[in-house]
């Protein structure tokens, strides 16, 4: 059994300062959270699954399971989201969850985005951290063309080093363009960190414990970019 604990998760929403301090921008109006303090499932008021063991399009092993404490609780004060193996559902040989923040304030334009996490170790483990949007109104109305913003990933076989990525049309891994910030964390699987993303119009960047390892600029060229 292998398992990923988030013992926080709030999103900040986006203030635009004074256009004379422009592009910066102030993150004080606090959207929506989960504290985990309370015990049993993820709550329902802030939480809705992806379930379904169809690969998801990277040829993922595990099916997804709705409600189901075995792959996903709170206890402690964590949300524990565990990947077990176990043959139990269509055929996958393993179980996990894969929980999305859905309902009031659990969608944001832009603003800082903060999960406090210790992640699994494991050869064949990815964990994941990511925002996706609500509609497709780009190209083709799906993936990449109408983006990306991966927080945090993290992949079993190079142990200890995290990855934060967007992908757009002109940006993403398929073709080895996208846009991707790497460090090094010597105790990634073993400790909590705090993973963070800023999103702005003007840019993206990435941090881990308040400090950046990671920036993409707007182009300013369309949604291409």
């Amino acid at each position: 059994m292998l398992s990923t604990l988030l013992s926080g998760l709030l999103l900040l929403g986006w203030l635009p300062s004074p256009a004379a301090a422009a592009p910066r921008h102030s993150f004080g109006k606090l959207a929506w959270s989960d504290e985990f303090n309370y015990t049993g499932l993820p709550d329902s008021a802030r939480w809705t699954y992806d379930v379904g063991g169809s690969g998801w399009g990277n040829q993922e092993l595990q099916y997804y399971t709705k409600k189901r404490r075995e792959n996903a609780r709170v206890e402690n004060g964590n949300l524990v989201l565990e990947a077990r193996k176990e043959a139990l559902m269509a055929g996958n040989a393993y179980t996990s969850a894969r929980l999305v923040s859905r309902g009031p304030g659990g969608s944001q334009t832009y603003g800082r985005f903060e999960i406090r996490a210790r992640i699994p170790g494991g050869r064949g483990t990815w964990p994941a951290i990511w925002m996706l949007p609500d509609k497709n109104p780009y190209g083709d109305h799906g993936w990449p063309d109408n983006g990306e913003i991966d927080i945090m990933e993290h992949v079993g076989y190079d142990p200890n080093v995290v990855h934060a990525t967007t992908h757009c049309k002109a940006y993403y891994f398929r073709i080895n363009t996208q846009k991707t910030g790497i460090t090094k964390l010597p105790d990634a699987t073993t400790a909590f960190h705090v993973y963070s993303v800023e999103w702005t119009p003007e840019t993206i960047t990435a941090e881990i414990d308040g400090q950046v390892y990671f920036a993409h600029r707007n182009e300013g060229t369309g949604w291409e970019t």
